[in-house]
Formats: C-alpha cells, structure tokens, sequence
C-alpha cells in the first residue's frame, strides 16, 4: 500500500479516546501528515488537531480521509457512510483500518469507481508475494522483537528511525501493522499474509538497499506467544536482521489473551539468534526497550541499569528517555551505517 499524505483524520462518533486510539498513532509520530480532525456531533475523541469540513480538508491540500478508529468487530457504522461517500466525491481517497473492507459497502464503492479515487484497506493486502527464499541481500536490517505482543515494537522503530535520521543517517521505518501502515504511508499487514507467504513479503518490504542502509523493520507478536509465534517466525527469517532490540512490558506475568508465563529478555535473545541464524547467521542483539509507564522514575531507571547490566546491552525506555544509547551501539556495531 502506498497512501497519500496529508491526512484528514475522520473519528465519527466514537464514544472515548480509546476507540481513536489508531488515529492517535499517527498524530504522535506523523503530526506534520495530519491537516485536521473530521467528526459527527457526539464524537468524545479529539485528537487536538484543526476541525475541518471535508471541502475545507481539502481546500488545505488533503489526499487521503482515514477512519482512524477501531471498534468491536472492526464494523463500519452505517451512519457514517455518508461522510466517506462525501469525501470521495471530494477527490480524497479513503484509507481504514477497520475489518470490514471499504469496498464491500456499495455506495462507497460505487462512490469510489465513479470518481477515480483509491480506497485503501489497510488490514488486507491485495500484493502477490513469493515465498521467501533467504538469499543475502546488501543493506542492513533491524528487526524489533518482544517478549510479548503490545511491548513497545512499533513505537522502538519508529523512535529509532526519528533518532537516526536526526543523527544524519539513512534510516527507513518498515511498517508490518495497519497503525504502522497509516504512519509510513506504506507497507503491509504482514498477519493478514497468507503463511507461505509472510518471509517473502518481508523480503519484499525491505527488499536489498545501499551498505549503509538502514530498514527498521516493525516485529509482529513473539516467538514465544502461541497465537501468534507462527508469523514471528515468518517475520524474522524474512527480515533477515543484522540487528534485534527486545522489547518488554516488565509488570505483566502472562502474555496477552493467553495464560502462559512471559518469557525472560534471555529467553528471547537466545531464541531469536538460534532461530534468524536460518537466514542471516551474524544476527545479534544491539539492545533492550522497556516500556516503563506503570513505574515510577527511580524505579524505572534502577531498573534499566540492571537490565543492560545483566545483558550487556543498552537498556532504555525509548517513549520516556530516548534511543540515543540503541542509536550508540549501532554506530559501535556497524561503522558502516555512519557512512552513506
């Protein structure tokens, strides 16, 4: 997929920040993309942006109208059609995260057919892909991994790509996950991929690039979590990383919807290297990101000392204090990334 920016964020109705929760994604990492907030009388969310009017949205240069919310069962509303038929008669495409496709709505699609606009569904992927086939290719590829799903994957790549850049180096945020999808502006849902077909995607999305390239490579799940293990493994053999940082959530003691114990930070590390050694054997782990929010600052900080202590490895909390230190180890790592 490859949507359009500006943005015009459409949230409906919804009934708290929560339901908004995909928008808020991409106002937190790609402010500069979104023009201003489209809403219906009764909307509890906002995301502080500009209110907007479809025609005034697109009188400021919007491309794109994404239904920046989610709600049980991913249903599109059937009061809200009129809005989205609206803009797309405007000229916008449409962009939504939700399961429902836009295109199985018919007014919206025949809205769509009649009027030359793209209609994005940025849970599936209409891409055909080869399986992956693990050749070496040039560049350098950093995958973020977890302990658990929900750990702080996205938000690491996305830091990492924004910490990097500003140090001058060429750094590209790949996106794997709709909210990530919205961010980049492109990628692939790679958990909507059918399985054969997961590492080849990868390869696809981070496909061989200069020496001193980076791809920061957004993880899916955890090796270890039994739902989701199977596209873990996909992402990571396609990926094919140099580098790994894990990713850990400290003050859970299950993994999501499930009743296994998490897995340790070691655990993870030697798992990951056994298991991408397949398809690149000189991975290796560069650092650790914990999400520290449920902990107060002298504890998140005794904290993360004791992690890079007993790892080796930089630990920091990339929301709260920043990735410089992950940023550090790559440059000590890979000299050549300094030198594009």
């Amino acid at each position: 997929m490859d949507i359009a920016h500006p943005y015009l964020m459409f949230l409906g109705d919804v009934h708290d920040q929560l339901a908004a929760k995909t928008a808020h994604g991409i106002v937190d990492w790609r402010r500069e993309w979104c023009l201003g907030q489209t809403r219906l009388p009764g909307c509890q969310a906002d995301l502080g942006l500009p209110e907007m009017t479809i025609a005034e949205g697109v009188a400021a240069g919007a491309k794109t109208l994404i239904v920046g919310v989610a709600n049980a069962g991913g249903v599109l509303p059937a009061h809200w059609v009129a809005t989205i038929v609206q803009a797309i008669e405007a000229g916008l495409d449409v962009a939504s995260g939700l399961h429902v496709r836009l295109g199985q709505i018919p007014e919206i699609r025949e809205a769509a057919a009649h009027n030359g606009v793209q209609l994005f569904d940025v849970r599936h992927n209409d891409q055909t892909f080869a399986t992956g086939k693990g050749t070496k290719r040039s560049g350098l590829r950093l995958l973020t991994v977890g302990t658990d799903c929900s750990s702080g994957k996205k938000y690491t790549a996305l830091a990492l790509e924004r910490a990097m850049r500003a140090r001058g180096l060429d750094a590209d945020f790949r996106a794997t996950g709709q909210t990530g999808v919205f961010i980049s502006g492109h990628g692939v849902a790679i958990d909507a991929v059918v399985a054969d077909f997961i590492s080849g995607a990868v390869e696809w999305l981070a496909p061989a690039a200069a020496p001193g390239h980076w791809d920061l490579i957004e993880g899916q799940g955890s090796l270890f979590h039994p739902s989701f293990a199977g596209v873990s493994l996909g992402l990571l053999h396609g990926a094919q990383p140099d580098a790994f940082v894990v990713c850990h959530e400290p003050t859970r003691r299950t993994m999501r919807g499930v009743t296994h114990a998490l897995p340790t930070i070691a655990e993870v590390i030697e798992l990951t290297v056994r298991c991408g050694r397949l398809t690149n054997p000189a991975i290796r782990p560069v650092g650790i990101a914990i999400n520290t929010k449920a902990l107060g600052e002298a504890e998140a900080r005794a904290l993360l000392a004791e992690l890079a202590h007993e790892h080796g490895l930089p630990a920091t909390d990339p929301v709260r204090y920043g990735v410089d230190v992950l940023v550090d180890r790559l440059l000590a790592d890979f000299p050549e990334s300094g030198r594009v």
